[in-house]
């Protein structure tokens, strides 16, 4: 079997590798000796690879995911995260610089969260912290047997970023949502899948192909509508009825005009006079 397309792109640092395979956007965090951990140099890079995959009419999904044995271990505290970054001051000036920067720093789960491509989290160890939120701010997550959810933030008495409970409390609710980030253990992967925060559990050896295999699939398929259902499903988390309706109509609209529909339309028919001809 020959292997799918792939493409390297020069990300500008080490600690973030990506590539396109098969056209997938392949985004890999590269500091597996430090599990992972959030780097600023991944700040600038995740979300300008993820604006360029969201602008590439040939990739059709986006992969991400962790080197070695972790998904991503949230923010570095060894490196005293984005304190560093901003000058001193009062107490509320601090608080105000202090908060654009992380909120900044988190601009990749508004990304991936809304970019009009399928994102899939593949996570082959520990989400930690600022690492979940990442985890859960993807459409779909995969699991190796050994991926952990932590949320990690207690232990250290934060109360949590990168919209962690936003995410958490829209896939389990406020209730879950609250209990699991007081209990802050971790959450391992065949809970993750019963409470529906991951899609899939595969085994460790298995997570790459697998992860990559669901993601071509996805590439495969009519990058128009499957764009259109995601707007759907992110409309209907704040939007009522009857707004959502009028927009998904509009959406639905919009698909039927595209070549993809047609060309659609063409193999359903051919599919169907073949398999009357074949009863007959």
């Amino acid at each position: 079997m020959t292997a799918p397309p792939r493409r390297m792109i020069d990300t500008g640092t080490a600690t973030v590798l990506a590539e396109v395979v098969d056209g997938v956007g392949v985004i890999t965090l590269h500091r597996p000796q430090r599990r992972n951990a959030l780097h600023p140099e991944m700040y600038e890079a995740v979300p300008r690879l993820l604006e360029d995959f969201a602008a590439d009419d040939a990739i059709g999904c986006v992969l991400f995911t962790g080197a070695g044995t972790a998904f991503c271990a949230g923010g570095d505290v060894r490196d005293g995260g984005s304190a560093k970054a901003v000058p001193p001051g009062d107490r509320d000036v601090q608080v105000s610089a202090r908060s654009a920067v992380l909120a900044g720093n988190a601009a990749m789960v508004t990304l991936l969260h809304t970019i009009p491509k399928v994102t899939i989290a593949a996570l082959p160890g520990a989400a930690v912290g600022a690492g979940m939120s990442i985890a859960l701010s993807t459409d779909l997550r995969i699991g190796g047997r050994s991926a952990r959810l932590i949320p990690g933030w207690a232990k250290l008495a934060f109360s949590g970023d990168f919209g962690g409970a936003w995410f958490l409390t829209r896939l389990v609710g406020p209730a879950k949502a609250l209990e699991l980030l007081l209990a802050d253990a971790p959450i391992d992967a065949d809970t993750a899948l019963r409470l529906g925060l991951f899609n899939r559990v595969v085994d460790d050896a298995d997570l790459r192909a697998a992860a990559l295999r669901w993601a071509v699939e996805i590439a495969a398929g009519p990058s128009l509508a499957f764009a259109g259902m995601k707007a759907n499903v992110l409309d209907a988390q704040h939007l009522s009825l009857e707004h959502a309706l009028p927009r998904e109509s509009e959406r639905m609209v919009r698909s039927g005009m595209t070549d993809e529909h047609r060309d659609a339309v063409r193999s359903w028919l051919a599919a169907a006079a073949a398999k009357a001809g074949a009863r007959a």
